[in-house]
């Protein structure tokens, strides 16, 4: 049962149309549930189900075996996301990759240097995570790959940045590997979708759409 206070705050993000940072924060402290940010709207971060929990820790367990000994770090969907200096937008991403020791001290609250963003798409996130987040992350300064990883089928789409705003997308399929070129990591797709009924495609890159 929710408490008065968040069943309010429910009902505010419901119906109002602006919501201020400072809302956002009481919005936060608040409630057990994580909200993101953006241009004075709130979004609350839905429920996974099974399989996009599973996409996800696969991502996270290849990102963190890889940079075990490295100078960069990875953190899960529990850990915030400031891309752009501000507290404007808020995101949790399912993975964040961070080269900044000041991002990942044991007491750090937020990630405001992201290297590599992996969100995993989902009906709900997708047009959001291909428009909005996209642009964001692209406009972040040490963002160097943006990483979407389909729900739908087998197939993983990369952003790389090649200069400050030219980005090259290449999407990879179940029977390929996926190169993360800003941490030097090579992971074949289908190791992703591990323990998962998620199905290849069919289909050339070419192809994909949707989530």
């Amino acid at each position: 049962m929710l408490a008065p206070s968040e069943r309010n705050w429910q009902r505010a993000i419901q119906h109002e149309h602006w919501i201020s940072l400072e809302e956002y924060h009481e919005i936060e402290r608040n409630s057990e549930v994580r909200y993101e940010y953006a241009d004075g709207h709130v979004y609350e971060r839905q429920g996974e189900t099974i399989a996009h929990s599973r996409v996800a820790m696969n991502m996270v367990a290849k990102l963190h075996d890889h940079l075990w000994d490295k100078t960069c770090d990875v953190a899960n969907s529990i850990v915030k996301v400031l891309p752009l200096d501000g507290e404007n937008p808020s995101y949790y991403p399912d993975a964040t990759v961070t080269c900044n020791p000041d991002d990942y001290h044991d007491d750090s609250m937020a990630i405001r240097s992201p290297h590599l963003i992996v969100e995993v798409l989902s009906p709900l996130t997708f047009a959001r995570d291909r428009g909005e987040k996209l642009y964001a992350y692209q406009a972040c300064k040490s963002c160097e790959e943006y990483v979407l990883v389909s729900t739908h089928h087998q197939a993983i789409e990369v952003y790389h940045r090649e200069s400050a705003n030219i980005w090259t997308l290449t999407r990879y399929m179940a029977q390929d590997s996926a190169q993360l070129a800003s941490i030097g990591l090579i992971v074949p797709v289908a190791e992703i979708y591990v323990q998962t009924h998620i199905p290849s495609l069919e289909l050339p890159a070419s192809a994909l759409y949707a989530y």
